[in-house]
């Protein structure tokens, strides 16, 4: 199971600040942005082999879900 940001996300936050200190704001100048969007990854292959059982709610909930 992994919870954790959205790359996809982080790599546009990226682009954005590349972007503004290429238009010329100062590096140190810019606010601090925290992750927005989150992903719940569950791996059922590896929870069934180490004998874990995932309630339904919890799968429910997943963003994604590895079988």
């Amino acid at each position: 199971m992994s919870y954790g940001a959205s790359r996809r996300d982080t790599y546009r936050q990226a682009g954005n600040y590349a972007g503004r200190i290429l238009k010329g704001e100062k590096a140190s100048e810019l606010p601090v942005m925290l992750p927005t969007k989150f992903h719940l990854v569950i791996n059922l292959k590896t929870a069934k082999s180490l004998r874990i059982d995932i309630p339904a709610t919890v799968l429910a909930r997943a963003d994604e879900v590895i079988e």
